[in-house]
């Protein structure tokens, strides 16, 4: 990947075309299990969504070879797709765009307080 592809993000809009060809290929309800997948998992994307390939494409592998093998998508994920997706991205716990929001406020609230107290 060239410095010019990272600044631009154009290997990411290559990769995501990729994905979304592969996607198509799938039957209905394991393109629409995927397409709720993946919006669960924007929430664990750090800002340019670079973190994200690798754990998407893992994930649209299994929907791929469960779907070769003929097993339902309730088979493969069960009822919870939003805890599949948080033990994805690293467990419960995993720090979402709101955490880190919140930890970036409350240091710049602490910090202007403490400009003001001192």
């Amino acid at each position: 990947m060239s410095f010019w592809e990272t600044v631009t993000g154009s290997d990411l809009t290559r990769e995501w075309q990729a994905f979304a060809a592969r996607t198509e290929a799938l039957p209905a309800d394991y393109r629409a299990a995927c397409e709720e997948i993946t919006n669960n998992l924007m929430l664990y994307a750090n800002f340019s969504g670079r973190n994200l390939l690798p754990i998407v494409d893992a994930a649209l592998g299994l929907l791929e070879e469960a779907a070769a093998e003929g097993q339902s998508v309730h088979e493969v994920l069960g009822d919870d797709i939003p805890g599949f997706c948080a033990a994805l991205a690293g467990g419960e716990g995993a720090r979402t765009h709101r955490d880190r929001w919140r930890e970036q406020l409350n240091r710049n609230v602490a910090r202007k307080l403490a400009r003001l107290g001192g």
